[in-house]
């Protein structure tokens, strides 16, 4: 008597493994971060009279304007994902356009406020409040751009079909996860370094 042979089970509702990968791999970025957060305290605390001087430097309403732009480029990323999930290609690569030019935009901002400090004469080298900022915040912008080149690849992904695949959602999806991340952790920087006296 022959054994029939049955396909594996597919469980529609199991969450993507790329999609598990990134929120492992979030959660070790968190701890990275933790420690630029952990190295900005302790150097405050070690020169609280530098601190008060260097953050009348700071243009907080700019940083305030470009913070609003980073946060609203997340509602944007998260519009294009629903608008994949609803296989509507043209939506989302509006979405995710507007999301691209929303982000860099804040790294524009960014290079434009570092070329504020240095012409007033704030190096990374010139004290611990500017190793301290231009780091903490130097990486925050790089992670920035890593999103916007992801979201790219996503972008250009969507050109070769007319209808998305699952593993084109996955992306899209994956690619929000780690924007909203970096802009929680910006505004939680722009809180320390900003608003934090």
């Amino acid at each position: 008597m022959a054994t029939s042979t049955t396909a594996p089970t597919t469980h529609p509702n199991r969450p993507s493994k790329t999609a598990v990968g990134t929120v492992v791999w979030l959660a070790s970025e968190l701890m990275f971060f933790a420690g630029l957060f952990a190295m900005f305290f302790t150097a405050r605390s070690v020169s609280p009279e530098l601190w008060a001087e260097r953050v009348e430097m700071l243009n907080v309403p700019f940083a305030a304007f470009n913070t609003t732009i980073l946060v609203l480029s997340s509602v944007t990323a998260q519009l294009g994902v629903f608008a994949a999930e609803r296989g509507d290609v043209q939506l989302f690569r509006r979405w995710t356009v507007t999301t691209f030019l929303m982000g860099s935009y804040f790294v524009a901002g960014q290079v434009y406020e570092y070329a504020e400090l240095v012409h007033e004469g704030l190096l990374i080298s010139t004290d611990p409040y500017g190793s301290v900022f231009y780091v903490t915040t130097g990486f925050h912008a790089l992670h920035v751009t890593g999103g916007l080149i992801a979201f790219l690849y996503v972008l250009l992904r969507s050109y070769q079909t007319r209808r998305f695949t699952h593993g084109q959602v996955t992306s899209a999806v994956v690619a929000s996860y780690y924007w909203h991340f970096v802009d929680v952790v910006w505004i939680a920087l722009f809180a320390a370094i900003y608003l934090l006296k």
